[in-house]
């Protein structure tokens, strides 16, 4: 197994990492806070939009089994990458669609992939590449949210569910639950 790491920030944490923690060859999602100036930020005080963090998640993966380039076609599957600083009812720089590049071969391949996604949106990508070495562990409530409260969230079980179909029927051949319904 050859480890890698993916940072990506596509709205709500709690939606991409649910996304995230079906994908073959992911073997971890950490929602985190990067992007901003305050150090360990609250998730108070990123919501409030004053921190320049963005809600994130860091992907730890096999590169054997699952390339970049598949972890951000399926990113930009998964998300709107075309609406500045929001998802859907989620408004603020929070929520903003970005690409932490963790080195120049992650920079490239991300350049590449937005230019080979935008075909597949009617509006402009404006999802951004951003240089960030310091991130911050959300809070322990937001690790692994969908698979507990996230399940009795109406905003979760409104916004969450349809990306698992998406990514079940786009990416079914990446997708661990797709294969556990076959």
């Amino acid at each position: 197994m050859r480890e890698e790491v993916a940072t990506l920030a596509g709205g709500c944490f709690w939606c991409t990492e649910a996304v995230f923690k079906d994908v073959i060859g992911v073997t971890e999602v950490e929602s985190v806070y990067i992007g901003g100036s305050t150090e360990n930020p609250t998730y108070k005080q990123v919501c409030g939009g004053d921190t320049g963090h963005a809600e994130a998640i860091r992907v730890t993966y096999d590169a054997d089994a699952i390339r970049y380039g598949d972890l951000l076609d399926i990113f930009f599957a998964t998300h709107d990458p075309t609406t500045l600083n929001r998802q859907g009812n989620d408004v603020g720089t929070q929520y903003r669609s970005a690409i932490f590049p963790h080195s120049d071969e992650q920079e490239a391949e991300a350049k590449a992939a937005i230019e080979r996604n935008a075909s597949e949106w009617p509006n402009p990508i404006v999802t951004t590449i951003e240089h960030a070495d310091r991130w911050y562990p959300a809070e322990d409530y937001h690790q692994d949210y969908w698979d507990g409260e996230g399940q009795r969230n109406p905003y979760c079980l409104a916004v969450i569910p349809p990306k698992l179909r998406k990514l079940r029927k786009s990416f079914a051949e990446r997708s661990k639950g797709a294969s556990a319904e076959a």
